[in-house]
């Protein structure tokens, strides 16, 4: 099987499957190959890469590929974690009063960190207060390197 890349004359590009480059010229000389398009029967074939058949190595590399993409979203996860644990200030358990505080400019403001009920979080947003809730990772709730 063939695979080409085809352009008609008004620049669509899509693809043929052809069983081989005689069967696309006869059925091009004949008009067989028109443009989805348009139904432009003015087709050029544009270079294109070879295809492979390596669908045995592709099936190993799936295997192995979502491993690898939940290791990098883990990765990045704990990273992005790891970077506002460094820039925020951990007011535990005072988070609500805290964040309050710094809303209505008592305190300089800062960012701060810590732990709050799923009703004082609601309240802290019903008052125009802008949080976001973040489930740790396990490998953030002890020291972070």
């Amino acid at each position: 099987m063939k695979v080409l890349n085809l352009r008609c004359a008004h620049h669509h590009r899509f693809e043929g499957w052809f069983g081989s480059d005689e069967d696309f010229e006869s059925q091009l000389a004949r008009g067989l190959v028109t443009c989805p398009a348009c139904g432009d029967a003015a087709i050029d074939k544009l270079p294109s890469a070879p295809r492979l058949n390596v669908s045995g190595l592709k099936q190993e590399e799936a295997a192995a590929a979502p491993g690898e993409r939940v290791a990098a979203l883990q990765a990045a996860m704990l990273n992005a974690v790891q970077q506002m644990m460094a820039n925020t200030e951990d007011v535990g358990a005072r988070f609500p009063e805290e964040a309050r505080r710094i809303h209505y400019g008592e305190v300089e403001a800062r960012g701060i960190r810590g732990q709050a009920s799923r009703e004082d979080a609601q309240a802290l947003r019903e008052e125009g207060i802008e949080i976001v809730s973040l489930p740790l990772p396990a490998a953030a709730k002890g020291t972070v390197q």
